[in-house]
């Protein structure tokens, strides 16, 4: 079969103005960016190159990919990954199950005809990596928690993010049209590869300080009081500071700040905090640390 042709790359025009455009347009989703993080996210939409983030659980990796799609009007792509990922769960695998139907009824037919013919997109089963770089939408492909996949996952994503080209042996070379803006998640636990990260530019998020996440708060539980949104930020910042199994994400904040207006409470007295400590706090021996070592704040 001959390879299919490689279509001429897309002129793209680049998704934001400047780094002010990026904080302004992610802002209006509800994603407050600081400069670094703006910065970044300017930086791999004017070069085309991906950007993996690095950084705790909770601090907002994942969600920064859903708010360039959002701000951007495209579809977001994504490849969650995990011990054992494989090819066929990244990138594609054939439909084996129609391809032996088709075989079956295809009788006493010539086999090389009958290859020609399972071997085709109606039996081709597109994944994530596959399916974002066939799309000529715009589109955002997040690669969340790379670093739970296997090292070997690390040469196939060497492949396609390099030149955006997958290469499918009975079908050939599908080489992206419109190449899509890529975000790669990492809560380093482990180091991934030099290769991999040269091909990237690099952004470490960290927990927001105190008035970010105040700011956040703000933006996303606006019916808050403002002295209730301080103390809960106040209180949260003090979790992280302690040796916990998980420390509180910037989603569990809002979560608390949420469930404390569900329950009509307008203080986090001592007895607030135990009844709604599960709201952030997942683990048995966090919840009785955190009740041995919190003091007022």
């Amino acid at each position: 079969m001959e390879p299919a042709s490689s279509p001429i790359p897309l002129v793209q025009e680049p998704i934001f103005a400047s780094v002010d455009d990026v904080q302004v347009r992610l802002a209006e989703t509800g994603y407050l960016a600081d400069k670094a993080t703006a910065t970044s996210v300017f930086l791999a939409d004017r070069l085309g190159k991906p950007l993996l983030v690095e950084g705790p659980a909770g601090v907002g990796k994942t969600e920064l990919s859903r708010a360039v799609a959002q701000t951007s009007g495209a579809e977001l792509v994504r490849l969650q990954c995990y011990e054992g990922v494989d090819e066929a769960r990244a990138l594609y695998e054939w439909n084996h199950a129609k391809q032996i139907l088709r075989i079956q009824a295809s009788g006493d037919n010539d086999w090389a005809a009958t290859q020609a013919d399972v071997f085709t997109e109606e039996f081709l089963l597109s994944r994530p990596l596959l399916t974002a770089i066939r799309r000529t939408d715009p589109t955002v492909l997040l690669i969340d928690e790379t670093d739970k996949a296997d090292v070997e996952i690390e040469g196939l994503l060497l492949e396609v993010l390099s030149d955006f080209a997958v290469t499918v042996p009975e079908l050939g070379t599908i080489t992206a049209e419109r190449t899509p803006f890529v975000v790669l998640t990492s809560n380093a636990t482990r180091e991934l590869s030099e290769a991999l990260k040269r091909r990237c530019l690099y952004l470490h998020l960290d927990f927001p300080d105190q008035d970010l996440e105040r700011r956040i708060l703000a933006s996303r539980v606006p019916e808050l009081p403002q002295a209730v949104a301080a103390q809960l930020v106040r209180i949260v910042h003090v979790l992280r500071g302690m040796q916990l199994k998980k420390l509180p994400s910037v989603a569990e904040t809002i979560d608390w700040a949420r469930t404390l207006l569900a329950l009509g409470h307008t203080d986090l007295d001592d007895t607030t905090v135990r009844e709604t400590l599960g709201v952030v706090l997942k683990h048995r021996s966090d919840h009785q640390r955190a009740l041995a070592e919190l003091k007022p704040v």
